[in-house]
């Protein structure tokens, strides 16, 4: 996270966070895949949180730096070894000098990125060559999850806050920053990180109070008056087989979330 004000809001759900939360395989290696990981490398991972990409792709090589706003997060990050350096710092304003990584990462924390501008010139500054590999969500595939059928308001306001396709590629292209490529990503059966629509394809998960913990819709912008009513209507569908007929309404091509990657413009060198 790149804000001070987000601070105390993870470091209350830090508390419970890897009881759901936790590198997932297969994205562990497209975002490997998509950095170009190699063993001699130096990089940065934004908004890292706990650690657990970091700690994740530390293990596939290279020397990994993780930054984020919450010292919460950070003391369980740093608790799971010491292969990886962590600090507390602001995205936008880190202490290395130019040119200082080979590669950069930012996993599911674009909407806790006041401005995203900012963050993406100082990741331009740090960079000497490599990619920006983002994995996201955005406003757009959010209004296609199945979620909004059960918790409308609370569904509606944390698309508020993710970003929009557009404004992520209007901010990079802002900050001399390339698109080099957008891979889509449909939530798979195995997913191992429980966030927000990992339960497309397993609605129970939903029922599972620890696992709506652990997502930021549920934990800090439901209404516990709808998170009720909509986890009671839910158990419902679910034990009819209703909910095949309210996810398929909500089928659609968009991808549930993407990888953006991203290069140095040439424009300055």
């Amino acid at each position: 996270m790149s804000s001070a004000r987000s601070a105390p809001l993870y470091d209350n759900i830090g508390v419970h966070y890897d009881s759901t939360r936790r590198a997932d395989p297969h994205l562990t290696e497209r975002l490997a895949h998509n950095l170009a990981l190699r063993p001699g490398g130096r990089y940065l991972d934004i908004a890292c949180g706990t650690g657990n990409y970091t700690h994740a792709l530390a293990e596939k090589g290279g020397d990994w730096y993780g930054v984020d706003v919450s010292s919460g997060m950070l003391r369980r990050a740093q608790a799971k070894g010491a292969n990886v350096g962590f600090l507390l710092g602001d995205a936008a304003a880190l202490p290395f000098r130019d040119g200082s990584f080979d590669g950069a990462i930012c996993t599911m924390a674009l909407h806790h990125l006041p401005r995203l501008e900012p963050v993406y010139s100082e990741i331009r500054r740090l960079l000497r060559g490599g990619k920006l590999v983002m994995f996201t969500s955005t406003a757009e595939q959010m209004a296609g999850y199945w979620l909004n059928e059960y918790f409308p308001i609370a569904m509606q306001r944390s698309t508020a806050q993710m970003p929009s396709q557009a404004t992520i590629l209007e901010a990079l292209a802002a900050a001399d920053l390339s698109v080099d490529r957008q891979e889509l990503y449909d939530v798979r059966e195995d997913l191992e990180d429980l966030f927000l629509y990992a339960g497309k394809r397993r609605p129970e998960l939903y029922l599972s109070a620890t696992i709506r913990r652990g997502i930021s819709t549920f934990s800090t912008v439901a209404e516990p008056a709808e998170l009720e009513a909509g986890t009671l209507r839910l158990a419902r569908d679910i034990s009819s087989g209703k909910i095949k007929e309210v996810a398929q309404r909500y089928a659609n091509q968009g991808g549930d979330y993407m990888f953006i990657v991203a290069s140095r413009s040439a424009r300055r060198g």
